[in-house]
């Protein structure tokens, strides 16, 4: 607040204007009280000059701090209120602004206009006790204002002389604006006219949840309809909260499901990845043990091939060594035949050839054993050769065993891990069978609540049709009685005619000119509430009491209206209770022969009226069933959700088998069937 003061004053300086010394003494004492972070400037009842409101105006444009402003009472003039309100226009942090009790007219109401379109943060409006309804042009310029607002939330117009049409401008506004919530336009002269133009603003509306019309001479059957319509208004509100807190409820319950499917995927991945890795380490060693066992068994077959090979070489011999054993045997038969050709010739020879034969057949035979000797060892080697190969098969089937123990264990961890994915998918299958259930509940819950309703709302109709049936019949019984009580009443005239002739004689010009006014003005009332205020300024006590008198008549009748079905006896005493108010008021009344009339036309208007609130009424089973359509809609779009939401968890199901079983086949597994 002390640099709001400080603003003031340097601005004050500038323009070469005097500052106000009630000002500056209220803002240091308010800086004394609240401090300097205080957010209110109230200068409520100070009364303001045309320099002082262009400063403050000047002061208020730039200023981030206040967020309300105060000026009510402050006998604000046209230029001033018109600069003040034009500086307010730049401001960017004031939500609220009272200028209650300014007698703001033409200017000030195009003023405000202007401000309602530029300024984009009041969010409360106070404007009691003004006229701003006063000039027709200027009003319409602050409704257009109004209606492009799109921030202001809380508008209060009591005591502005808003007339009839200032009422069909507001009901523009209603059908145009979509962020007003609560409207005032208590004691103004909106009339049956406005009352019905404000009727049919407010059913293009749906955010209006507060509207105050006391004071208006608006028939209580049109005051009933705006009621119902803010109330439908309220009802449609308090609805769309609940769909979009219910709409946030499940969202939010989608989000858990969706971040603990995703905990969930990430836990079964980093178990995938685990067992990936050990079925990694485990595959690479038993490659490694394979690749040990393969050139174990290449260096075995080299062995076995030079073992091979070896023993070819010694049947090779051996087939050399017989056939060396059968030449010297065909040796022998020649040499046997040389013998015995020429055993007489070589007697002596032969002996010696003997023994060189026999020495050479025992050397034979010592050289056949040795070489049987061989053949029996190259034998045993090759025995013990088999024995090992056996042993180095038998090591290879003991690791095809193993082999095989380690690819049935990695199928049982597979069918674990499928089992998971199984479990898996019954949870997701079951989470979505319950939020079925959940909607299918919402759902009944919701149908029956607008099978309710309907049932409601048909009843009512049937309820609302036998009163409207009841009170077209009270109403010829009205009419007869009023044309018997209006003979009599004209009998009573004639005799206190009589009697207070001789006291009124002076005053009977003045009060036929007086009601001559009073039908001019009661004419002209709803575009010169100006000139009737003027002209009929001596009979406003009067008027008062007959327009109270007029009240009390309308509420009986409300009463009647709402007694009738249930309640013959209260409505024979209220009826005797109205007859005889009616006669008190002829009495009071006395010359006004007008006053028999004027029931005439309360009764048309009330037929008039039960007509338009049948008609009301039909509109509102029309947007009953409108808005049942609009939240079948709304479910089906829901369902619709919640269809997509399930393909996308089949599609996610799906990709993630299909991820397990691609994995499964690309894993090393797959790499060891050739080898098999």
């Amino acid at each position: 607040m002390e640099d709001f003061r400080r603003t003031v004053l340097r601005l004050c300086k500038e323009s070469g204007v005097e500052p106000q010394e009630s000002v500056l003494t209220h803002l240091h004492e308010a800086r004394g009280m609240a401090g300097t972070g205080s957010t209110r400037l109230d200068l409520g009842g100070h009364s303001l000059s045309t320099d002082t409101c262009a400063v403050l105006g000047k002061a208020l444009s730039n200023d981030t701090a206040l967020t309300e402003v105060v000026l009510s009472d402050c006998m604000l003039s046209e230029e001033g209120a018109k600069l003040l309100i034009n500086g307010l226009c730049l401001n960017a942090t004031i939500r609220l602004l009272d200028l209650k009790g300014n007698n703001l007219r033409g200017s000030g109401a195009e003023a405000l206009g202007k401000l309602l379109v530029r300024n984009k943060t009041i969010r409360r409006l106070v404007l009691e006790w003004n006229a701003l309804g006063m000039w027709d042009e200027a009003f319409s310029i602050f409704c257009e204002g109004l209606a492009t607002n799109c921030n202001l939330a809380q508008l209060d117009l009591r005591n502005n002389q808003i007339n009839h049409q200032g009422a069909a401008d507001l009901a523009m506004v209603l059908k145009r604006n979509s962020v007003l919530q609560e409207l005032d336009l208590r004691w103004n002269n909106i009339g049956l006219l406005g009352g019905r133009a404000l009727l049919e603003g407010l059913q293009q509306n749906r955010t209006l949840v507060r509207l105050e019309m006391a004071g208006n001479n608006v028939p209580s059957d049109t005051i009933k309809a705006l009621d119902q319509a803010i109330s439908h208004n309220a009802d449609k509100l308090n609805t769309l909260r609940e769909g979009r807190s219910k709409t946030q409820v499940l969202s939010k319950e989608i989000q858990v499901l969706k971040e603990e499917k995703g905990r969930q995927y990430m836990s079964m991945m980093d178990t995938i990845d685990k067992q990936r890795d050990e079925m990694g380490r485990s595959s690479r060693n038993t490659t490694m043990r394979l690749g040990q066992l393969q050139e174990a068994l290449i260096e075995k077959k080299s062995t076995v091939n030079s073992i091979t090979a070896k023993l070819h070489m010694s049947d090779a011999a051996l087939a050399l060594s017989e056939q060396k054993v059968q030449s010297l045997a065909e040796q022998l038969t020649r040499v046997q035949h040389e013998k015995a050709e020429l055993k007489e010739r070589q007697a002596r020879d032969m002996q010696k050839e003997v023994e060189e034969s026999t020495l050479r057949e025992g050397k034979l035979h010592k050289e056949v054993q040795t070489v049987n000797e061989r053949n029996h060892q190259l034998q045993n080697k090759v025995d013990e050769l088999e024995r090992r190969c056996k042993l180095q098969q038998e090591h290879v089937f003991e690791l095809k065993q193993e082999l095989t123990n380690s690819t049935a264990e990695l199928k049982l961890r597979l069918a674990q891990t499928e089992e998971r994915l199984d479990m898996e998918k019954r949870r997701s299958k079951q989470a979505l069978l319950d939020t079925d259930s959940l909607r299918q509940k919402e759902v009944d819950h919701v149908t029956r609540h607008l099978e309710d309703t309907e049932r409601a709302m048909q009843e009512r109709i049937l309820k609302l049709e036998g009163q409207r049936i009841q009170l077209e019949e009270e109403l010829s019984k009205v009419k007869a009685a009023g044309v018997a009580e209006r003979a009599q009443a004209e009998h009573e005239m004639g005799k206190i005619r009589n009697q207070v002739r001789l006291e009124e004689q002076q005053n009977v010009s003045g009060l036929e000119e007086k009601l001559r006014v009073l039908r001019q003005s009661r004419d002209e009332s709803q575009h010169l509430c100006t000139q009737q205020k003027q002209n009929i300024a001596d009979l406003h006590a009067r008027l008062g009491q007959q327009s109270v008198e007029m009240d009390t008549v309308k509420r009986r009748m409300d009463e009647l209206q709402q007694e009738l079905s249930g309640k013959e006896q209260d409505k024979v005493t209220e009826v005797s209770r109205v007859r005889v108010e009616l006669q008190e008021q002829i009495g009071h009344l006395q010359a006004e022969r007008t006053a028999q009339g004027g029931l005439k036309e309360k009764i048309a208007a009330l037929e008039r009226e039960i007509k338009v609130l049948g008609s009301n009424h039909r509109e509102a089973l029309l947007d009953k069933e409108s808005e049942i359509s609009s939240l079948l809609e709304r479910l089906r779009m829901r369902e619709g959700e919640i269809q997509r939401m399930r393909e996308d968890e089949a599609q996610r199901a799906s990709a993630l088998q299909n991820a397990i079983l691609t994995y499964v086949q690309g894993s090393s597994l797959g790499h060891f069937n050739p080898k098999k």
